[in-house]
Parts: structure tokens; C-alpha cells; sequence
């Protein structure tokens, strides 16, 4: 198991080729090729887990599978700031099976393709994250490095998004005029 706390800020971008040409000019590499997410965020039936500002999400991402808490974000301030502890687990699953039956609930579904870059000697890492309702840049560090690499990929504070893929889908689902379910890949026709 691992602590700490998890500083981030996300950042749109326009699609994958453009971002991945932003990672290279910048000095990136990718340091963990492109791999399916798909997290399930669990609640109680009274949502006591989102109403404290937490989160408890069951991760699968190809072979590896997590289970994590989110605490409450930090109040203020330009990155989001959060307690983060996380387990590797050897299957998502019987994870899941398991906290259900405890009583917690599948409270939202979201995927996304993920690819971690980095550079070398870097304190922080930057993830290119190709989700259902478009593409964003998160960049996780400390926070001068979060503001120093964000502005070297040409962003301002301004661009800063500190909410979270949940948040982001609903309001995507707002401005569509469409009715928010689970944040997932279309599937394709066999």
C-alpha cells in the first residue's frame, strides 16, 4: 500500500495526435504504453462516501487491477489537492463483488485509454487520458512542476480543470441536452 497525497491539475486538449506532439516537443516519452481503464466508482446507498467529498473507485487497467480512496480535496488553490491511498489487487472483480456485498454500490462507471509520459529527472508525470467525452492531459506533481510543465505545453492557469471525470461527463451531458448514465466507450458491432 502507498500514501500521499495526489496533486493534479487536467487539461483539454484537442485529441490524441496533437497531444502526444505536445508531450514530444516538450521533452516527454511515454514511460507506460496505451492501456483500457475501466473504474467503478462505489458509493453506500445514501452517497455517505460522495457527500464527505471522498471517493472510492475499483480500477482495471489490462493485467493490473487497484483499489483506491480519494480523500476530501484541499480547499483553494489552483491544483486539486487530495489524500490518495491505493492497493494493487489481483482482481477487479471479486474486488468489486466483494464491496458490494459489503453494502457499497456501483455508483458510476467511467473508461478512458491511458498513457503515462514522463521526462527524464522529472518530478511528476503527465498522463494523455483519450476518454468517451474527449481527450485531457493530467498532470500530477508537485505544484511548481505541475505549473512550469503546463506552461511549457503551452497552457495557462486559466486552462487549469481541477474537477473530476465524473463532474466533467455530467456537465458534457448537460450541455448535449442528454441524460447522464455511465461514461463508457460505445461498443462496437460484431
Amino acid at each position: 500500500m502507498r500514501s500521499n497525497r495526489e496533486i493534479e491539475i487536467k487539461l483539454r486538449v484537442a485529441g490524441g495526435r496533437e497531444a502526444r506532439a505536445l508531450l514530444r516537443t516538450a521533452g516527454f516519452s511515454m514511460c507506460r504504453r496505451r492501456v483500457l481503464e475501466d473504474n467503478f466508482l462505489l458509493d453506500t446507498p445514501d452517497l455517505e462516501v460522495r457527500k464527505r467529498g471522498s471517493a472510492l473507485r475499483v480500477r482495471a487497467a489490462g493485467e493490473n487491477a487497484t483499489i483506491t480512496y480519494k480523500g476530501p480535496g484541499a480547499a483553494g488553490g489552483r491544483h486539486k489537492s487530495r489524500e490518495e491511498l491505493e492497493i494493487e489487487i489481483s482482481d477487479a472483480r471479486t474486488a468489486l463483488a466483494i464491496l458490494e456485498n459489503l453494502g457499497f454500490r456501483r455508483a458510476f462507471r467511467y473508461q478512458k485509454f491511458r498513457t503515462e509520459y514522463s521526462q527524464p529527472g522529472a518530478r511528476g508525470v503527465v498522463m494523455l487520458d483519450e476518454t468517451p467525452i474527449g481527450c485531457y492531459l493530467e498532470v500530477e506533481g508537485p505544484p511548481p512542476w505541475i505549473d512550469s510543465t503546463a506552461r511549457k505545453l503551452g497552457f495557462r492557469d486559466s486552462d487549469y480543470i481541477t474537477v473530476s471525470y465524473a463532474t466533467l461527463y455530467v456537465q458534457f451531458c448537460a450541455e448535449k441536452g442528454i441524460k447522464p448514465a455511465d461514461m463508457v466507450f460505445p461498443r462496437r458491432a460484431t
